[in-house]
């Protein structure tokens, strides 16, 4: 049979894509993106656009949709030179939130015997990925407000800011416009 660019063979449980010249620069589009989907892919590549800038990126879907997977192409997409720092909010210690998220300083509250750069810090030059952002306490909400405004970051029981430049890319599965007007996800 001849052979049309981007034929589709399934071999087995492998699909295979025929290309008849490798595209010149993959469209800019991470592994993690490659996708036999064209709006799929053409998703990513809108998303290209805007990783790398102060932007917030919110991705949607139901679990097992890939989320992550597409976090992880923003940040490649981004070329920050930092790490991507994953965060499950919903796994986060309701009585924590802040300090592992912001940091705290050492005598800051009981059991902070050191100082800490908390997840926002640690992914300073790189991505900062909140997975199920909806799980996030109202009273965080508005400490990561102010950094997403103000690009800086002040740790529990800390007088001073900490500057901070950071890609960040929010998921959640949960519809936040409800939340919002539930009152339980502020709109800001």
């Amino acid at each position: 049979a001849e052979l049309n660019d981007s034929d589709v063979i399934e071999v087995g449980r492998t699909f295979l894509v025929f290309r008849l010249a490798q595209l010149a620069d993959a469209r800019e589009v991470p592994p993690e993106a490659l996708t036999l989907v064209p709006e799929l892919l053409a998703d990513f590549e809108r998303l290209s656009v805007v990783v790398g800038s102060a932007v917030p990126v919110l991705i949607t879907g139901e679990t097992g949709t890939g989320k992550e997977l597409a976090a992880r192409a923003a940040h490649q997409l981004s070329k920050r030179a930092g790490p991507f720092v994953p965060v499950n909010c919903g796994a986060l210690p309701k009585d924590l939130v802040e300090a592992q998220l912001f940091g705290q300083v050492k005598g800051a509250f009981t059991g902070a015997v050191d100082d800490r750069p908390g997840l926002v810090r640690s992914a300073h030059k790189g991505t900062l990925f909140l997975d199920e952002v909806a799980e996030l306490p109202l009273a965080a909400q508005p400490v990561l407000l102010r950094v997403l405004q103000e690009r800086e970051v002040v740790p529990v029981g800390a007088t001073r800011a900490v500057p901070v430049d950071l890609q960040l890319v929010a998921a959640t599965h949960q519809d936040l416009e409800e939340l919002v007007e539930a009152q339980q996800f502020r709109a800001d």
